[in-house]
């Protein structure tokens, strides 16, 4: 019996140890274009490849860097329709906490945030974990300049510089 047969749920380990789930959402991120973030001491960049399958799609209508709030933003290697719904989920959490606090929410709290989703899906019936690995850019509540990056599995982590996909 092989591997394929541990791939139906989520919560089913393989003979190796792996959440197959896990691992076809971390092939779709590796099989992206290209995204990178460089953190400055005064700021963080990212940006990404933009190639189109086709001629005939329309380039303004695609985006693959978002503004979530006035101090941050997302990059991602993946699946283009999981992004959108963790940017859709991750500026209604920002929003909530304005609402709280008068105040934007923290890059490394927004991270938190967004990572807990994304492992929410690791282990929920009825969806599969999103295929996309994100980078996350801002300024914390210290004025410091963050870089983040978000795994499938909600697996987060801070860097100086990096790359995600191809």
């Amino acid at each position: 019996m092989g591997d394929s047969a541990y791939s139906f749920s989520l919560t089913t380990f393989s003979r190796t140890g792996k959440l197959l789930q896990i691992e076809y959402a971390l092939n779709a991120v590796a099989n992206g274009r290209t995204a990178l973030g460089i953190a400055a001491t005064d700021g963080v960049v990212i940006a990404t490849d933009k190639k189109f399958s086709s001629a005939l799609v329309e380039g303004e209508d695609v985006r693959k860097v978002e503004k979530v709030t006035d101090g941050s933003g997302f990059v991602y290697s993946g699946v283009g329709p999981d992004y959108r719904v963790l940017v859709r989920k991750a500026r209604k959490s920002a929003q909530a906490y304005f609402r709280e606090y008068r105040e934007t929410k923290p890059v490394g709290q927004l991270v938190k945030s967004t990572a807990s989703v994304m492992q929410e899906y690791t282990q929920s019936g009825g969806v599969r974990p999103f295929g996309v690995s994100l980078l996350v850019a801002g300024m914390d509540g210290d004025g410091v300049p963050r870089l983040f990056q978000v795994d499938p599995s909600g697996a987060y982590f801070g860097w100086k510089a990096t790359a995600i996909g191809k």
